[in-house]
Order: structure tokens, then sequence, then C-alpha cells
């Protein structure tokens, strides 16, 4: 059965970390790129950020109200991809989800931060910052 798996959100205060991790199982994992969205209350679901598979480098890109602040990685022996998040903010409050979109080395050969293409999704983990 294929599935996505979160967890570690929770409730952190302002200026707090977190490590969410994303947990995969029933596809070939290496052969995905994985995206982190989130979305907030009465908000659309956003691109946070996303790591492409090994064979492209397993390049990064993150949305910019987090950069500098989140980190992707992933484990492709563990069938894992993390997302740690640092300098936590009341506005990243949102339930974050995970998703992988399969790697074409012709028609995506990199990883994306829109929602469309991604084949699999989580149910999402809810991270709350708050004081």
């Amino acid at each position: 059965q294929l599935q996505l798996v979160e967890s570690g959100g929770g409730l952190v205060q302002p200026g707090g970390s977190l490590r969410l991790s994303c947990a995969a199982s029933g596809f070939t994992f290496s052969y995905y790129h994985i995206g982190w969205f989130r979305q907030a209350p009465g908000k659309e679901r956003e691109g946070v950020s996303c790591i492409s598979v090994s064979s492209a480098g397993s390049s990064t890109k993150y949305g910019n109200s987090v950069k500098g602040r989140f980190t992707i990685s992933r484990d492709n022996a563990k069938n894992t991809v993390y997302l740690q998040m640092n300098s936590l903010k009341p506005e990243d409050t949102a339930v974050y989800y995970c998703a992988a979109e399969f790697f074409s080395r012709t028609t995506q050969p990199m990883c994306r931060m829109t929602l469309e293409g991604y084949d699999y999704w989580g149910q999402g983990t809810q991270v709350t910052v708050s004081s």
C-alpha cells in the first residue's frame, strides 16, 4: 500500500524549532521528488520546500518565507524526508503535508513547489507556533 506519513508536529513557542519527518512506504522512494506543503486555516495550500531525487543531486528549493530558517533533507536508506524548522514564527502555523512526485529525466527532472504533479500525499501534521 502506497503511503506517506508525516510526524513531528506540535506546539512550539516563537523562535523555537521542530523537525518534521515524512516516512514513505509501498513505492520506490528514491525515484520520487518529495515536497513539503502547508495549509493555514482559510488559506490555500502552499509550497514550503522540496528536494529532488539523488540522481538530480538532491537539489532543494524553498519558499521565500522560510528561506534561511527551514532545511529539507532526505535519507533514501530510511525512506524518509525531514524538514528542520528553526526560528519558527506564528505565521508558520499550519497543517504540514508531504507529497511525492515521480522523477522523469525528460519531463520532471527537478522537484517543484507547486501542487500539480504530486502523485501521493500524506495526511498532514499540525504545527502551531504560539506563546
